[in-house]
């Protein structure tokens, strides 16, 4: 099965398709999840707490399709960006925020996991394939 790893290794495979990533060095993707990691604390300050249990409240209601609840997701992470720093590359703001909304919501409702985690992989595939590759290709050892 999937496995959520937070630590910069890679597990598992997408269950929502591959990203289509030519076969890369270990050390590439420890880099950029530490680079993500690190944008991600500082982000995770910035997410208020009714934002995440607003999303909690819509991963729970059974009655919603996986793709209306990739639709509040991406709004939540809308409306979160205008906060963010302009210095700050939107789209790997972006993706970050994503992340973390995860997580928070994970760590609100832990049950939630596995719904959480598909739906953020497909946002992530839809919204960020090609940013993914190229931030990986982009990364000089």
């Amino acid at each position: 099965d999937d496995e959520l790893q937070t630590d910069g290794n890679r597990s598992g495979h997408f269950r929502n398709g591959d990203l289509g990533l030519a076969p890369t060095n270990e050390e590439v993707i420890r880099i950029i999840a530490a680079q993500l990691a690190e944008i991600g604390d500082q982000l995770d300050r910035e997410i208020q707490e009714r934002v995440v249990n607003g999303l909690v409240q819509h991963f729970m209601n059974e009655n919603l399709s996986n793709e209306e609840i990739t639709r509040h997701m991406a709004r939540a992470v809308r409306e979160l960006i205008q906060a963010i720093p302009s210095d700050m590359e939107q789209e790997k703001a972006m993706l970050v925020l994503a992340m973390v909304l995860t997580k928070k919501i994970v760590n609100t409702v832990p049950f939630l996991l596995r719904r959480v985690f598909d739906t953020t992989v497909n946002y992530m595939n839809r919204q960020f394939h090609n940013y993914i590759v190229d931030m990986v290709s982009a990364v000089k050892l």
